[in-house]
């Protein structure tokens, strides 16, 4: 019987501080491709690691986990595409073609292309697009096979869609577009109120004292937690965990800065485990990084201490003391435990 293939080799990951703009679980969607006979395209976006299965088989060939094209064989024709819409629109600054598995039947190279476009793009109407209107951000690049490629791009501007094209067919296992999100700041109404540490608005976590059992990252995630795991939590506070503030600390750096309006902590599935108390701080210095902003001495109180419990959703509004327009927040929970997730809801400006 067959061996599975080895996998990829460990290697860091340079764009690990961007968010991927591609995936499935930001709503990243492959609309159309050129071919996709061995392996369908919707694989390519999966937010798992690519997996091997040893004699699995389809009526089509070998059970493969990726995008797959059939052997080439038109005369005239070099390569295979993929369009894909982001999941949120943004610069695309690194990419990996991961191509983890695909060891003899990869492609050799690849090319990308960027496409912002207004309004809803469907796969029918893929194909009716001016070459114009795509810009290429990658040029034909060699790509190992069986390997996350990792891969920089110049920065571009602001891209809706990417064009993946492989040379001259072949497979790929997963598709990642690391980049800053670019939200359309225009189609919001004046006064309106908007989630602006949300990533879907730009929002960034940009440093936590403690991340030990979840990431800081998914305290600003545009939906709700399904489990405990999908929001911030830290270990429980011993001596070695003590921080000057008296607490475990979570900033971020609104998309824009505006002036806040009401707040939302939710503590969903931390049942055992949420904060005794969380506290608000803001900051008004924007582009600050997290060493400049937390070196600041111009932090100043946005929300009071407030009493947490399990498993809620808390509201506050007339909690806030009124700042005026903020840039970076910084929650404090007290003494320790589970923030699933912090919505910050203002006016831009």
């Amino acid at each position: 019987m067959a061996q599975a293939p080895p996998p990829p080799a460990s290697r860091e990951n340079p764009f690990g501080d961007l968010l991927d703009l591609a995936s499935a679980r930001l709503g990243g969607l492959p609309l159309a491709t050129s071919d996709d006979f061995f392996a369908e395209k919707e694989n390519l976006l999966k937010v798992e690691p690519a997996e091997f299965q040893v004699g699995a088989y389809t009526d089509r060939g070998k059970w493969m986990d990726g995008w797959e094209s059939r052997r080439s064989r038109t005369p005239g024709k070099d390569h295979d595409w993929v369009v894909i819409r982001l999941g949120l629109p943004g610069e695309i600054l690194g990419v990996d073609v991961d191509t983890s598995y695909f060891v003899g039947n990869a492609p050799e190279a690849v090319a990308i292309d960027a496409l912002d476009h207004t309004g809803a793009l469907r796969p029918h109407e893929v194909d009716t697009l001016p070459a114009s209107a795509w810009r290429e951000v990658l040029p034909l690049t060699k790509v190992e096979r069986g390997a996350h490629n990792f891969l920089a791009l110049p920065a571009s501007g602001r891209a809706t869609h990417l064009r993946l094209r492989i040379f001259p067919d072949g497979g790929v296992a997963r598709f990642r577009a690391y980049g800053v999100v670019a939200p359309d700041w225009s189609r919001l109404v004046p006064g309106q109120l908007v989630d602006l540490a949300s990533i879907a608005w730009g929002g960034k976590a940009l440093a936590s004292n403690d991340s030990f059992f979840s990431p800081r990252d998914n305290i600003n995630l545009p939906w709700s937690s399904r489990r405990m795991d999908e929001g911030w939590e830290t270990r429980r506070r011993r001596t070695y965990n003590a921080s000057a503030d008296g607490g475990d600390w979570n900033l971020l750096r609104l998309g824009k800065p505006g002036t806040l309006r009401q707040v939302v902590i939710e503590t969903h599935h931390f049942k055992g485990n949420p904060p005794d108390t969380a506290r608000l701080e803001a900051l008004s210095l924007p582009g600050a990084d997290a060493a400049t902003a937390l070196a600041s001495d111009l932090w100043k109180t946005l929300l009071p201490d407030q009493p947490l419990e399990p498993h809620q959703t808390h509201t506050f509004s007339s909690e806030l003391i009124d700042l005026g327009v903020v840039s970076h927040v910084r929650i404090v929970i007290n003494p320790d435990g589970g923030v699933s997730r912090l919505r910050l809801f203002g006016v831009q400006g």
